[in-house]
């Protein structure tokens, strides 16, 4: 098994990482940079929240995690398909915006963040073969670190667009690998707040995000393994959980 991860505490800077500089795929962690561009383009005017977005049979038909394209409604709004790509991973949804923000402006908005060895490759597909890219999207945890680190301190783009980003990590119903281990009420405003976005495929477990307990902590690890090797490979995450947890500490300092 390879794993490339960092757990970052910002008030000080106390880190742990284990080949944080490891490219990786990623799978739909990917998809945390998608959610910046459009969080981005609704900040600053250029994507409206309510523009309907219509989705295609080829988005339907692409198959995996979420729920919209094996829903009635041929359309939806920006605003709903950023909501289901965060909650449930939706790739109907990711698809229908990556088509709408293209993918060129996804990869441009991971470069002018800094990230060198961090990007989207391709849409999501329900096969790979000669002529598309291998996966969906690779990464490092270090840069991952580095670009949520940016979104907690609200210095990535604009602040709102840092606002936005966090909502919608907030809402992520999968906090089985990492974040299984940090002691947090998913549906409690209260108390220790977790925002993330997990991938998960063949051969790969990841998870990334910020937690804020009486410390603010960013965190990102990536496994990748042989096939028969999922249950070590979680297990793997959870264990970085508990550092996630014990640098974060119990309390957030405010309901905010």
């Amino acid at each position: 098994m390879r794993v490339g991860a960092m757990v970052r505490r910002l008030e000080d800077g106390h880190c742990l990482s284990v080949e944080p500089d490891l490219v990786l795929p990623l799978a739909s962690v990917g998809k945390v940079l998608l959610l910046g561009e459009v969080a981005q383009r609704l900040a600053d005017g250029t994507l409206a929240a309510d523009q309907p977005v219509q989705l295609r049979d080829d988005d339907r038909d692409v198959g995996g995690t979420g729920l919209l394209g094996r829903l009635s409604p041929p359309c939806w709004t920006v605003a709903d398909l950023a909501t289901a790509v965060a909650a449930v991973s939706d790739n109907a949804a990711t698809n229908a915006l990556l088509r709408l923000v293209t993918l060129d402006a996804v990869q441009q908005a991971a470069r002018r963040a800094g990230l060198r060895d961090t990007t989207v490759h391709d849409r999501i597909r329900a096969e790979r073969g000669p002529g598309v890219p291998e996966t969906f999207a690779t990464g490092t945890a270090r840069e991952l670190c580095a670009f949520l680190a940016q979104v907690a301190t609200g210095t990535w783009r604009s602040p709102q667009a840092c606002r936005l980003l966090r909502g919608w990590l907030a809402g992520n119903t999968d906090r089985a690998m990492v974040a299984d281990s940090v002691g947090h009420d998913q549906w409690s405003s209260d108390g220790v707040r977790v925002e993330n976005k997990t991938g998960t495929d063949t051969g790969v477990r990841a998870d990334v995000g910020i937690v804020s307990g009486r410390h603010t902590v960013v965190y990102a690890v990536i496994a990748a393994f042989e096939p028969g090797a999922e249950r070590a490979a979680v297990a793997e995450l959870r264990r970085w959980g508990t550092v996630v947890d014990r640098l974060a500490g119990p309390h957030r300092p405010d309901n905010s």
